[in-house]
């Protein structure tokens, strides 16, 4: 039997090695809505939201309940894939604004739903490699892997916003952020549907037995 401290290193490595993008699309998150009103709230609401529901999905799975079937999981793309052309279209408009145009508070900070419609997304994948987990780590094994990832959330935010705060960062993104966001967030829509076949045929129940290449792979992390 796995000891408790067992499953917390397990679950802390498993998290950190699947949600290591995540980090990125925090920091461009939290650049897109510096200086604006509620920005650190709904980039962490946002968060949780979009990771309670991996985890919902998951844990349903693996103890015989499928909300999601296999082969929607690719459909997920579609979601930071259209974030993004919005976010690439508001760009396209405001490319001739000034650099020291004052940005108004009151539309700077990303949606909580965008936010957790991105991490869910991003995370889809992620659902194939849980379910086993869980599943073979039965209701208290799974409970402290859920509590686990979701104590890590936290730090993972909180690694997201130091990034984008940080002086060198901060000035690249605050410069970039607007190309870097819609740009990340089509690349990850495309190879979410690319990674999960559905230009080339998924199979159901390919995803408790492959594990697509996140972008977190495809950048070196």
């Amino acid at each position: 039997m796995i000891s408790a401290v067992g499953i917390v290193v397990q679950a802390a490595a498993l998290f950190a090695v699947t949600n290591i993008d995540d980090i990125l699309l925090l920091a461009l998150f939290f650049a897109r809505g510096a200086g604006a009103a509620h920005t650190a709230r709904n980039v962490t609401a946002g968060q949780y939201l979009g990771f309670a529901g991996i985890l919902a999905v998951a844990g349903a799975a693996a103890f015989g309940a499928t909300f999601l079937p296999d082969h929607a999981i690719p459909y997920l793309g579609l979601l930071p894939l259209a974030l993004g052309v919005k976010a690439a279209v508001q760009a396209w408009r405001h490319r001739n604004d000034g650099d020291d145009d004052a940005r108004d508070p009151g539309t700077g900070a990303p949606g909580i739903l965008e936010v957790a419609a991105v991490t869910f997304a991003n995370g889809g994948d992620n659902i194939g490699v849980y379910v086993p987990v869980f599943a073979t780590a039965g209701v208290t094994g799974t409970a402290s892997y859920a509590l686990v990832f979701l104590l890590l959330t936290g730090v993972w935010v909180a690694a997201g916003r130091y990034f984008a705060t940080r002086p060198l960062i901060a000035r690249a993104l605050s410069r970039w952020g607007h190309v870097l966001l819609p740009a990340v967030l089509i690349g990850l829509g495309v190879l979410i549907l690319a990674d999960g076949r559905l230009l080339g045929g998924w199979t159901p129940g390919s995803a408790a037995g492959h594990r697509a290449p996140r972008l977190g792979t495809r950048l070196g992390g």
